[in-house]
């Protein structure tokens, strides 16, 4: 299993696949005050990314992979601060 609850961590591990997305939201909505390790996570599909996005759970990192340090964990940590995916008072359209 490349998601699992560790404690009020959930950590992801090597290369998280497509069936990782409802585990990891699962996973988020029973702990809502976990944050996320992927200090391990090699790699993961979009629809993790997309879990990570818009739980707004923190994130304990960097990631082991080059790429997500470089291009993914920069998009989600500016999503964080901005206070979601989406700007305050702002929905999908």
């Amino acid at each position: 299993m490349t998601v699992r609850l560790d404690g009020q961590l959930v950590r992801l591990e090597g290369a998280c696949p497509v069936e990782d997305a409802e585990v990891l939201l699962r996973l988020l909505l029973a702990s809502p005050e976990a944050a996320v390790d992927w200090r391990a996570c090699e790699s993961l599909h979009g629809a993790v990314a997309q879990v990570l996005l818009a739980s707004g759970a923190p994130l304990q990192g960097p990631p082991a992979s080059p790429f997500l340090r470089q291009w993914v964990e920069p998009a989600l940590r500016a999503a964080m601060r901005r206070g979601g995916p989406f700007p305050k008072g702002e929905g999908m359209p």
